[in-house]
């Protein structure tokens, strides 16, 4: 099941929100809001996976909530302004709906929040990964990285960076170095608790640190024994 919060400030549309959603039978309802403060509250106390929200609402607007989400579930908008669509889509939102909302076109855009609610699940199962290739979580598409592509990834906090020799843009997604580090082949190591390196593209190597072409990545004691198998030392 996907669990939902529905914010509107309109008693009535939150009503009819709450009614559409009940309709749908992969979809929970954890809780509704009439604000954004109520509705942040909600999501530091209850797991939510997705989202519908209105635009116009008092103190702080959807849009302005959606950009301020840490942690951002995914984002169907329900509003009556049609002129913010480009804002929506601008911050990875799976849908934008007009209302009066039909329920045919209330369905679809839960459809397309399931596919991609099963795809995320998917993937942090690591059963999207391949002997060339896996998909990463990006925004709110899922993307493919060659393995044979990345040269380093980088941990920060509850970020990786995926470093690629095809790309001077790291891609940046929300996982752990942990995970990351179960999806790659053989031939990727762990030499530092924030760093990971593809060992076909190291091109030189000194005692407390690998280059790849001029950028030097270090090497902690702890993984010292890579380097060493790497060199062939015993």
């Amino acid at each position: 099941m996907i669990k939902c919060l529905a914010i509107d400030d309109e008693p009535l549309a939150l009503q009819l929100l709450a009614d559409n959603i009940s309709r749908i039978p992969f979809l929970e309802l954890v809780d509704s809001a009439d604000d954004a403060f109520a509705a942040n509250v909600i999501m530091q106390e209850k797991p939510v996976d997705l989202i519908f929200v209105d635009i116009q609402m008092p103190g702080i607007t959807g849009l302005q909530f959606i950009q301020s989400l840490v942690k951002k579930p995914m984002v169907i908008i329900v509003t009556a302004y049609k002129q913010y669509a480009l804002d929506g889509f601008a911050l990875d939102v799976v849908d934008y709906l007009m209302k009066p909302v039909s329920l045919d076109r209330f369905m679809k855009a839960c459809n397309k929040a399931r596919e991609l609610y099963e795809l995320k699940q998917s993937a942090e199962q690591g059963s999207l990964s391949n002997h060339d290739y896996m998909f990463v979580n990006v925004g709110y598409s899922l993307m493919k990285i060659n393995f044979a592509e990345i040269t380093y990834i980088e941990g920060l906090k509850d970020y990786i960076q995926i470093h690629r020799s095809t790309s001077p843009k790291a891609v940046i997604v929300r996982m752990s170095m942990k995970d990351i580090e179960n999806n790659l082949p053989a031939n990727f190591h762990r030499i530092h608790r924030s760093y990971i390196v593809n060992t076909s593209k190291i091109t030189a190597i000194r005692k407390n640190s690998v280059f790849i072409d001029d950028k030097e990545l270090p090497v902690s004691d702890s993984f010292k024994s890579v380097i060493n198998k790497l060199l062939r030392l015993p």
